[in-house]
């Protein structure tokens, strides 16, 4: 289903947190109580990851949209560590910037595992986390790796294998159904990557990035979580989900048939169903339990 750009438009804002400026996307709601969600993209992307999706979310939220520093339209630093677990602290201090309290995470990809870190710091405040497609159990780039970064043909390199990487070709390998992928997906996806310092932050990513969390660290995040895979997910193999839900002791999985890595353009709004179960299913719950003490 095509976007309603009408309907989900927002004016862009940017926000200075830790020494950062953040560029995010603020989708208010009538309703002053409903919740607020944010949206975390992932590795290579941005804001536009979610444009499938924010017009059935904010049908019925407050969401907030973000990009990474790094990434997007945010601020590719040459001050901030690129680790998980600062991003992971810097939703929480965004939020803090917002004085947003109580919020709903949903991350794509290394934005899951970026979530997880949040939920983990915060587990008050983070209410529930719902991952697609989530990075998981990825290694740290190996030591020689790293030790190449700092040479000055390296950057030259990197450069060189951003400009040569098809947009297209990516768009086609995250996506089962490849008719999704027009010239204006492509022009949308290929903007955030355009960028010259976008190179530099790659590198520092490379060289900050400690690995995903491991078996016990997932044991530690106590929240309900939901988590959606592709079956067709050639990035993140669905086996990966299934190993994430054995170690996340209050998950759930969903799996859908014929889906790729990028599921937001692919099923937005079958997720958005299931997040809206997820989300409301412990509050119908209490609201059945309040009504039987009458």
């Amino acid at each position: 289903m095509a976007v309603n750009e009408e309907h989900i438009y927002s004016p862009g804002y940017r926000l200075t947190v830790n020494n950062v400026q953040i560029y995010y996307e603020y989708y208010d709601h009538e309703d002053p109580d409903a919740k607020v969600v944010v949206l975390v993209h992932g590795f290579l992307s941005s804001t536009v990851s979610f444009r499938q999706l924010l017009p059935y979310l904010t049908k019925k939220y407050k969401v907030i949209a973000l990009d990474l520093p790094g990434f997007g339209q945010s601020e590719k630093s040459t001050s901030f560590i690129y680790k998980l677990t600062n991003y992971g602290q810097l939703i929480l201090d965004f939020l803090d910037q917002l004085h947003i309290q109580d919020v709903i995470l949903i991350g794509h990809s290394m934005g899951g595992q970026i979530c997880m870190h949040a939920a983990k710091n915060s587990p008050k405040r983070i209410e529930k986390l719902i991952l697609l497609g989530c990075c998981s159990y990825v290694k740290r780039a190996s030591r020689s790796l790293i030790a190449c970064s700092y040479l000055p043909l390296f950057t030259w390199g990197m450069r060189s294998w951003i400009q040569r990487k098809d947009v297209k070709q990516n768009l086609l390998s995250v996506l089962h159904d490849t008719k999704l992928v027009t010239e204006e997906m492509i022009e949308s996806y290929k903007k955030p990557i355009s960028e010259a310092a976008f190179i530099d932050s790659l590198i520092r990513l490379l060289r900050h990035r400690e690995g995903d969390m491991c078996s016990q660290e997932l044991k530690d995040i106590q929240q309900p979580v939901l988590m959606i895979w592709g079956k067709e997910d050639q990035v993140m193999p669905v086996k990966t989900g299934y190993r994430l839900k054995h170690d996340l002791p209050n998950a759930e999985l969903i799996v859908y048939e014929k889906c790729g890595h990028l599921l937001m353009e692919e099923k937005p709004q079958e997720i958005c169903h299931e997040i809206t179960r997820f989300i409301e299913q412990d509050e119908h719950a209490a609201l059945n339990i309040k009504h039987d003490t009458k």
